[in-house]
C-alpha cells in the first residue's frame, strides 16, 4: 500500500466524469487510500458515484464540496445516498469558499462563516439522526431551521446497513473554522497554502481546542495534510515544476483570507504585493515574487527519491493522511518514482 510512515496516501480524482470510473480503479490498484474530487469546473459528487461502481476498497470523498452553495437537507441527502452507494466508503468533505464566490458565483448568502458552518454540520447530523434513529426533527438555529420530516421523505435506515452515516471532514485556514472542524467534524483538510510552522503553531492547537469544547480527544480524528511537491528527473522538468508551483503559491497568497499564513513567517507585506498584482491580472509576475525561501517553506522540493523522507520529517507525527498538489501527476513515470519512495518509508 502507498503509505507514509503509517499515513494514508490519497490522490485526486480529476478530469472528465467519463473517465472517473477507470481513473478510480487505477488509483485503487496503485494502492492509494483515498480518491478525492474538488468542486472546481465540475460537480464533485457525480464522479464519485461513477467511481463507486468500479472500486471496492478505496475511500471516496469530496475535497471539497462548497457547503454554502447548498443547504443542510441537500447535503444530508447526498451524503446518505453516497454512503449507501459506496458501502461505507464515502467522506463528505466540505469547505466554505470565500465570500465573492458564494455571493457572486453561487448567488447564496454569506455571513459569519465559522458559526454558519458549525450550524450547517450540526443540522446535517440532526437530519441523519432522524433518518437513522427516528429522532423527531426539531433543529432550530440562527441560520438553518429543519422541523418537518414525514415518512414519504425519509430514506430507509437499512440503506446504510452497519456503516452508519458518512464521516464529515472540513477544510479551513483560519482559527475559527479550524476550531469548528475539531468540535463537530471527523477530520480536517489542511489547505494547500499551509506550512509546517502554521500547521503546528496555529492549526493543531485550534483543532485541539475544538475537540476539548466537544469533550473529545484527538483519537480517531483525521488530519489531511496536502503538500506542494516539486520534483523532476531533469533540469527542464524541475524548472517547469518550480514555475508552476511558484504561481500556485502566489495565487493563494494573494487572497486576504490566507494572509495569516504569510504573517507567521514575517511575510505579510508579500500578501499586499500579490493582491495588488492579482487585481491587475498579472499572474505570471505574481509567481516571480515567490523566492526560494518562500517556495521551500510551502513546498517539498527535490529529486523524486528525496520527497518521501522530507514529507515524513515535516509531518509524520502530526497528520494521518496526505495528498499532494503537483501539476504534473499525469507524468506517471516521474510521479511513480515519488510513490516508490513513499512506499519504502
Amino acid at each position: 500500500m502507498a503509505t507514509v510512515a503509517g499515513m494514508k496516501v490519497d490522490a485526486s480524482l480529476s478530469g472528465s466524469i467519463t473517465n472517473a470510473g477507470r481513473s478510480a480503479a487505477d488509483l485503487e490498484a496503485a494502492g492509494y487510500s483515498g480518491a478525492w474530487t474538488a468542486e472546481t469546473a465540475h460537480d464533485p459528487f457525480l464522479p464519485l458515484a461513477v467511481a463507486a461502481g468500479t472500486t471496492s476498497e478505496i475511500e471516496l470523498g469530496t475535497s471539497i464540496a462548497v457547503a454554502f452553495a447548498r443547504n443542510p437537507m441537500l447535503l444530508a441527502n447526498i451524503g446518505w445516498d453516497m454512503q449507501a452507494l459506496t458501502q461505507g466508503r464515502f467522506v463528505l468533505g466540505l469547505g466554505s469558499q470565500i465570500k465573492p464566490h458564494i455571493t457572486k458565483r453561487f448567488s447564496m448568502e454569506w455571513s459569519s462563516p465559522a458559526a454558519r458552518m458549525r450550524e450547517m454540520i450540526l443540522a446535517v447530523r440532526a437530519i441523519w439522526d432522524t433518518w437513522q434513529n427516528g429522532t423527531p426533527l426539531q433543529f432550530r438555529g440562527e441560520f438553518y431551521r429543519h422541523t418537518l420530516m414525514t415518512p414519504f421523505f425519509t430514506p430507509d435506515a437499512a440503506d446504510l446497513g452497519d456503516f452508519g452515516p458518512p464521516k464529515i471532514f472540513l477544510a479551513g485556514v483560519g482559527e475559527l473554522m479550524t476550531e469548528v472542524a475539531g468540535e463537530v467534524c471527523d477530520g480536517f483538510f489542511c489547505h494547500g497554502f499551509t506550512t509546517e510552522r502554521y500547521l503546528r503553531e496555529v492549526t493543531l492547537p485550534a483543532i485541539e481546542r475544538g475537540r476539548a469544547k466537544a469533550g473529545k480527544t484527538m483519537d480517531g480524528f483525521e488530519i489531511v495534510g496536502p503538500s506542494f511537491v516539486v520534483t523532476g528527473a531533469t533540469d527542464e522538468q524541475m524548472d517547469k515544476a518550480i514555475t508552476g508551483t511558484r504561481q500556485q503559491i502566489a495565487f493563494y497568497g494573494s487572497t486576504p483570507a490566507y494572509r495569516k499564513v504569510l504573517e507567521i513567517h514575517g511575510w505579510g507585506s508579500l500578501q499586499d504585493e500579490l493582491n495588488a498584482l492579482s487585481k491587475q491580472g498579472k499572474w505570471v509576475e505574481m509567481g516571480d515574487l515567490i523566492d526560494d525561501e518562500v517556495l521551500n517553506t510551502f513546498a517539498v522540493v527535490g529529486a523524486p527519491e528525496d520527497i518521501a523522507p522530507e514529507l515524513g520529517r515535516r509531518y509524520a507525527d502530526v497528520i494521518g493522511r496526505i495528498s499532494f498538489y503537483a501539476p504534473y501527476k499525469s507524468d506517471l513515470d516521474r510521479w511513480s518514482a515519488v510513490l516508490d519512495g513513499l512506499k519504502a518509508l
